[in-house]
């Protein structure tokens, strides 16, 4: 702001400048007036056709009898008109002033301080210009100074905003850092005990799962201050910057101590060590080093918590890890049906909700979603309820709104010719009837064919309780059931779109991981084959590091297609045997394009032997 200032300041005196020399050198050189020289004017004396002169400092403005032209001349500066003029012959007679009128202007006070200004005013601009210069450099210089300092933003913990009764949904990773809120509250409580104050605590979870909302609530609760940097901000081109950074951001937590530093996504400074191309002299590994000594040097009588923050701890150095750095690891898993219900109340808060909102539904219906994602959803479902032109969210914002988060905003502007729809609407009813007749599938919640994002058309399916672990069996179910839409196809229409292109991808993919990382095949029985690296410099690029011989691969590559193989005829054993309810299913979304739960059971309801009764043959 200063600089700009100074800025103005430069421009103003140049203009001014400007605005002088532009003045004199009009009132200097006016149109229209013809110059003579100071004889020629003694000679038309002689000839008594000058009717008068003035004077002005050596400007001569000369009028004539015969003619209303003002004519200027100059005179020396140092001596007088009368006397330069009788010098050149003229006489006493013919300057009385019967015959000419003379006249002297004397200079205006106004006058005299422009002209001083206009002397003055290069040395100001050369001043000011020079001022200018220097302040520049000085600024360029403190700046310089301060580039290896801290740039962590610091809150106090007077006025907390966010608490744990802010943070929901993860009920154990909240009881874990009640105890660093205590340590950091009484810290003489276990200090007497020989206890000794944790100096890390590291939250590991996926993206969206509340581990920056976490640390913020920790600071909340403890009343202290709250250090906030992202591990991208340690790391610059210089080399060292880094590390003096880190030095700088824990003097200024020693000072504040109690206090406590939050690093976000420290996977960026915390990679492992001798995976860079520069070896020891890397800046990230620099910073790294001046990292795990401040953490835990010689200086150990610091009440200061780190908190750092990751979603891939994977690949974070082993040193940094360690008890005395990290003492603790707090995991923030995605929530269950429970802890989703949680955080939609949260979320809910000073929202105009309907009553008639059955929350728990919403809940069971999001299996998979994140603390990011139901706040998502939650402000789609208001944005609904708005554009809708509602006072309050109802229940059909919110299950609209779940759709929208998952498969993207209805494009019902498509256009589909009447052919390639009922292509959809098949496929769609493929997926459907396959999926509901599977004992082990998710039961359907919804079948459309009005498209959505890059999708034609969509089957939503949902367990009926959340899962953690997965058997081969419903492993097999996921793949007839993606298969369904492919098979349809074939049987009603005796041809294949591309329509199950990404139906393929993900039947491969899922056939890949059971044979070669979950140990899924009877052939080749419980190994994992193939060890995946990242590659560091290539971003989220894997490569696979084959340890098993050409024969084994042609095993492998056999054993995946042996078991999209018997997902696809079991999944076309399916089609046929309820041909009647997927012909029904298909007619009735080519009426209506969009089915719910309760619509499509009226049709096809769940087999009876739904718990135990359509054998899935692997």
């Amino acid at each position: 702001m200063k600089a700009r200032n100074q800025s103005y300041i430069i421009y103003l005196l140049l203009f001014t400048a400007i605005i002088a020399m532009v003045f004199f050198t009009v009132n200097q050189q006016q149109a229209g007036v013809d110059e003579i020289a100071i004889n020629e004017l003694a000679s038309d004396i002689k000839a008594g056709i000058v009717k008068s002169i003035v004077e002005n400092d050596s400007r001569l403005e000369i009028t004539y009898y015969n003619s209303d032209t003002v004519k200027v001349s100059t005179k020396e500066p140092n001596t007088s008109l009368i006397s330069q003029l009788v010098d050149l012959g003229v006489t006493p007679e013919e300057l009385s002033a019967e015959n000419l009128t003379v006249a002297i202007l004397l200079p205006s006070a106004f006058m005299e301080l422009l002209s001083m200004v206009s002397y003055f005013l290069p040395f100001l601009i050369l001043i000011g210009m020079l001022f200018f210069i220097f302040r520049q450099a000085q600024g360029n210089n403190n700046a310089a100074i301060s580039f290896g300092k801290s740039r962590a933003r610091m809150f106090s913990g007077d006025h907390p905003t966010v608490t744990f009764e802010d943070v929901a949904g993860v009920d154990e990773s909240k009881e874990e850092l009640r105890e660093v809120v205590e340590f950091l509250r009484e810290p003489q409580k276990f200090i007497a005990l020989g206890a000794r104050i944790p100096k890390g605590v590291l939250l590991v979870g996926a993206p969206g799962t509340g581990k920056t909302l976490m640390a913020k609530a920790v600071s909340g609760e403890a009343g202290v201050p709250f250090f906030s940097i992202s591990g991208s901000e340690f790391v610059e081109m210089f080399v060292g910057v880094g590390a003096s950074r880190v030095r700088d951001l824990f003097e200024q937590a020693k000072r504040h101590s109690p206090a406590i530093v939050f690093v976000d996504e420290i996977d960026a400074v915390g990679r492992h060590r001798g995976a860079g191309l520069g070896g020891s002299h890397d800046e990230r590994e620099q910073t790294l080093n001046q990292l795990l000594v401040e953490m835990d040097g010689f200086d150990t009588d610091t009440n200061v918590i780190i908190i750092a923050a990751t979603n891939r701890p994977d690949i974070l150095d082993p040193a940094l890890l360690r008890p005395g750095r990290f003492d603790r690891r707090v995991v923030l898993d995605r929530p269950d049906i429970k802890g989703r219900e949680e955080i939609l109340n949260v979320h809910i808060k000073g929202k105009p909700v309907s009553p008639d909102v059955d929350l728990n539904d919403v809940a069971r219906s999001t299996p998979g979603f994140v603390g990011a994602d139901i706040e998502n959803l939650v402000n789609e479902a208001a944005i609904l309820a708005a554009r809708r032109d509602k006072k309050i969210i109802e229940q059909d914002e919110f299950m609209e709104a779940i759709e929208r988060v998952i498969a993207g905003p209805e494009r019902k502007s498509r256009l589909i010719n009447p052919n390639e729809k009922k292509i959809i609407a098949y496929h769609e009813a493929g997926h459907a009837v396959v999926i509901n007749a599977l004992p082990e599938a998710d039961t359907v919640q919804k079948v459309s064919i009005i498209s959505r994002g890059e999708a034609g058309g969509y089957t939503i399916a949902f367990p009926e309780e959340d899962r953690m672990l997965k058997s081969r069996g419903q492993m097999m179910s996921d793949m007839i059931g993606l298969l369904g839409g492919r098979a349809a196809e074939e049987i009603v229409f005796n041809d294949i779109t591309s329509g199950a292109s990404n139906d393929l991808e993900r039947v491969t993919k899922l056939a890949r991981t059971m044979v070669t990382r979950l140990g899924m095949s009877s052939e080749l029985g419980p190994m994992v084959y193939g060890k995946q690296e990242e590659l560091v410099f290539l971003g989220r690029e894997i490569s696979e590091q084959r340890d098993y011989s050409e024969h084994i691969a042609e095993k492998i590559d056999r054993a995946i297609q042996e078991l999209i193989q018997n997902a696809y005829e079991k999944a076309k054993s399916i089609l046929t045997q309820y041909r009647k309810e997927l012909d029904n299913i298909a007619e009735r979304l080519l009426e209506e394009e969009t089915m719910d739960a309760q619509e499509f059971h009226k049709i096809f309801p769940t087999p009876v032997d739904k718990n135990g009764g359509i054998p899935v043959k692997i």
